[in-house]
């Protein structure tokens, strides 16, 4: 495990959207989610991987963008899935 995230440079997107009507793919599909998660590549929402689908997850896996970081209310923390570090962005 990394001290500090090797992946900062794939970061493009920091900000949430004004409204998040919940995990795109489980939406999609009819399914549920329990939190929710950001693409800091590509701003693609989807759902933690306590949610049934853990879509977040699926993301990284078809895409290898690196980082997501929280959509939850008052959460400000972002996770490196290649370096396995949760950290916080600062502008």
């Amino acid at each position: 495990m990394a001290d500090t995230c090797t992946h900062l440079d794939a970061v493009e997107v920091l900000e949430l959207p004004d409204e998040i009507a919940g995990c795109e793919d489980c939406l999609a599909i009819g399914g549920r989610w329990v939190h929710l998660r950001m693409c800091q590549t590509c701003g693609h929402i989807a759902c933690c991987d306590d949610s049934p689908n853990r879509h977040a997850t699926a993301h990284n896996k078809a895409t290898d963008h690196p980082i997501i970081r929280s959509a939850e209310p008052g959460e400000d923390w972002s996770w490196c899935y290649v370096d396995q570090l949760a950290f916080r962005l600062t502008a």
